[in-house]
């Protein structure tokens, strides 16, 4: 056991900037101290003065790929990209190979987590149209929730049986995330942009595909299910104005039923980057208008949409550098998300305190994860060092992440990640790692 004082920083906590020092003792915060107060002696002294203090970033949707898809990522080289970019916890996909549908399958990763992730983690386990009681027998304590896709997207995990959808629903008692896409209308644009273009779609006309209206009406029946059996849902990365209609703000994050997550590719940019970047930002749902943009950023400040996360889902360049329907969706941005939504407070959009909400404390509150996600005594040290005036340019070449590029290749952040505290480890300082393993998250239930 040892103890490591944090001195002289810019606390960014609870709604709170204020000057401050932590005290670490092993993996927990023992105190907190504000500028004026005597600080005790600490085996270890980091003097972080012009820096912030912020707890760690929690995402709540990754893509890690492993097991079945190592060539384009896996837990190892993920992680450390997570743990660079100031995310201490995250919660991993299910469409792997094999998919994470069964228990055994979902503590196979659990296993490979605690071997190679320097960062916390949990797992959601996958629907299918066939699974309903292997998801009924899961530990709820130990489990982040059920992924359910309403929309196909990379790796068919389609569940599209409406009594299924019915069942899962009315008789889980866990936390269903779904991903949410109307597949028929997804088709039948589909096949209007193909009767034109061919195979040859500009990327451009992707949001005309994965429009609006398929995202709205597949999350307005997800919502539906919710309130009819009194579920907890939890829509993910929603990328559309009329989507906010579906949220309520009127009520505080712990008693919600029905919670909305924003992407920060979908926060960032807008349809007019396509010509740019093409396949790089070919996600789906799709990244659409600057009006839609406007509006998920509003949701975010008026507390409709509750958390920010990445979907950080790498492919390999090769395989994005195809035409439009061989090009898989999807992009890596773990390292640089948390860059990127401070610079959108530099920018005027976002507060720094708002951004450390909905990126570290709400993700606490939705999910119920038990200590983590503030700087409180006796919570897990999972904390984070910012400069707030230290320019770095994103270069592909630069990245941690295993396909080695990223959409925000060429933009420059005046903000930078020095450190990455672990559990009261500091699994990263200055570009350096010092490994070790993370932990699993608990959740209350």
């Amino acid at each position: 056991m040892s103890t490591l004082l944090i001195t002289n920083a810019t606390i960014i906590n609870e709604g709170n900037s204020f000057k401050g020092s932590v005290l670490i003792n092993n993996k927990y915060i023992e105190n907190i101290f504000i500028a004026e107060d005597a600080l005790p002696a600490a085996d270890f002294v980091i003097d972080a003065a012009n820096q912030y203090l912020i707890p760690g970033v929690i995402d709540d949707q990754v893509h890690f790929r492993e097991p079945g898809l190592t060539h384009k990522g896996d837990m190892a080289t993920e992680s450390r990209a997570a743990v660079a970019g100031g995310v201490t916890s995250f919660m991993e996909m299910p469409n792997t190979n094999p998919q994470t549908t069964t228990i055994a399958d979902l503590e196979k990763k659990i296993d490979t987590a605690s071997r190679y992730s320097p960062a916390n983690y949990s797992f959601y386990i996958g629907a299918t149209n066939q699974n309903l009681r292997e998801l009924l027998n899961v530990d709820a304590s130990k489990v982040c929730g059920i992924k359910v896709f309403m929309g196909s997207s990379t790796g068919n995990m389609l569940v599209d049986n409406s009594q299924t959808l019915n069942d899962i629903f009315k008789e889980t008692k866990m936390l269903i995330a779904t991903h949410c896409e109307d597949e028929n209308i997804i088709k039948a644009n589909t096949e209007h942009f193909r009767s034109q273009y061919g195979e040859a779609i500009p990327f451009l006309y992707h949001p005309l595909i994965r429009n609006e209206e398929a995202c709205y009406r597949s999350a307005s029946i997800a919502v539906e299910l919710a309130l009819k059996h009194n579920s907890r849902l939890h829509l993910l990365h929603l990328s559309t104005a009329r989507e906010m209609l579906l949220l309520s703000n009127n009520v505080p994050l712990e008693d919600k039923q029905i919670t909305g997550e924003v992407c920060v590719h979908h926060l960032w940019f807008d349809d007019s980057f396509y010509n740019l970047l093409g396949s790089r930002i070919k996600w789906n749902p799709a990244i659409k208008t600057s009006g839609d943009r406007e509006a998920l950023r509003n949701a975010l400040i008026n507390n409709r949409l509750d958390v920010v996360a990445t979907d950080h889902a790498p492919h390999t360049l090769a395989e994005k550098q195809q035409s439009y329907f061989k090009a898989p969706s999807g992009g890596p941005l773990i390292q640089h998300s948390l860059c990127a939504m401070l610079e959108m407070t530099n920018n005027g959009v976002f507060t720094k305190e708002m951004v450390i909400e909905k990126m570290c404390h709400a993700p606490a509150k939705l999910f119920r994860i038990a200590k983590r996600g503030f700087i409180r005594k006796g919570y897990y040290a999972d904390l984070v060092l910012v400069h707030p005036n230290l320019p770095e340019t994103v270069e592909d070449e630069s990245v941690l992440y295993k396909c080695k590029w990223s959409p925000f290749a060429g933009t420059s952040f005046t903000n930078k990640i020095t450190h990455t505290f672990v559990n009261g480890h500091p699994v990263y300082i200055n570009g350096a790692f010092n490994f070790k393993a993370g932990m699993a998250l608990e959740f209350d239930v």
